[in-house]
């Protein structure tokens, strides 16, 4: 029974680590709209693979994180970043011109 427990904990352990891994992977994206007021930028996100490849989704505003930089970056730049999503508030936190 101890060792049922202990793989049962591990899995779970795994599958959080797995999930917030997945928040932080490299996502790739047009910048539509950028606000340095409010510190947002508006992505649309490259869709990956070939089926409906030419049907792009709608675009979606991040917060940036405090400290990233937003001069330079522009509507219209290729961009890879990286977001996480806490409270329904999806953060920036890496972006990198393409």
């Amino acid at each position: 029974m101890k060792i049922a427990k202990i793989i049962l904990v591990g899995t779970a352990a795994l599958t959080i680590i797995n999930s917030a891994a997945f928040g932080q992977q490299g996502l790739t994206g047009t910048v539509t709209q950028v606000n340095r007021i409010s510190r947002t930028v508006t992505i649309k996100q490259t869709q990956s693979g070939t089926v409906g490849a030419n049907t792009g989704g709608a675009a979606e505003e991040f917060k940036t994180q405090n400290g990233l930089s937003l001069d330079g970056l522009h509507a219209g730049d290729e961009v890879t970043f990286s977001a996480t999503e806490t409270g329904g508030i999806k953060t920036i936190t890496k972006l990198q011109n393409q």
